[in-house]
């Protein structure tokens, strides 16, 4: 299954993590959408009769209706994949709160099992150093 398409599998599940992939994909295939739904209404504005805006807007309502559950799901998975709990999501209503929210989505997510689950990319914990703090290159 491609990481694009998982979200809307894992449509209802808020628990556990989700990688940058399948949270980029999954906006790449809505936005990808979005750009076709435009597309379709310039076309059927240009060619016939009927309010390529009126198309747009039904496609667009119809389609964003369906993915509001597999969207809020990939993204709070997505905040848990770098051990933030979901309710910072709420961020998004405070001033420039969504650029708090955009460099969580951005950063790779905590390696190895944490309070979430298990790491998506089953990678080893890094190890630490004799202060606790992870040793980002261990052979150098």
């Amino acid at each position: 299954m491609s990481p694009m398409f998982r979200p809307l599998v894992r449509y209802a599940d808020f628990r556990g993590r989700s990688t940058r992939s399948e949270f980029l994909l999954f906006w790449l295939l809505l936005s990808l959408v979005t750009l076709a739904s435009v597309s379709l209404g310039v076309v059927v504005d240009n060619a016939t009769d009927v309010s390529g805006n009126e198309v747009m807007f039904v496609i667009l309502n119809v389609f964003y209706l369906a993915v509001t559950v597999p969207w809020l799901a990939v993204v709070i998975r997505r905040l848990h994949d770098v051990d933030k709990s979901g309710w910072w999501l709420l961020a998004a209503f405070i001033p420039f709160g969504i650029v708090v929210l955009f460099n969580f989505w951005a950063r790779d997510g905590t390696r190895g099992s944490n309070r979430y689950g298990p790491d998506p990319k089953s990678r080893m914990p890094l190890p630490l150093d004799e202060d606790g703090h992870p040793v980002t290159n261990p052979l150098g």
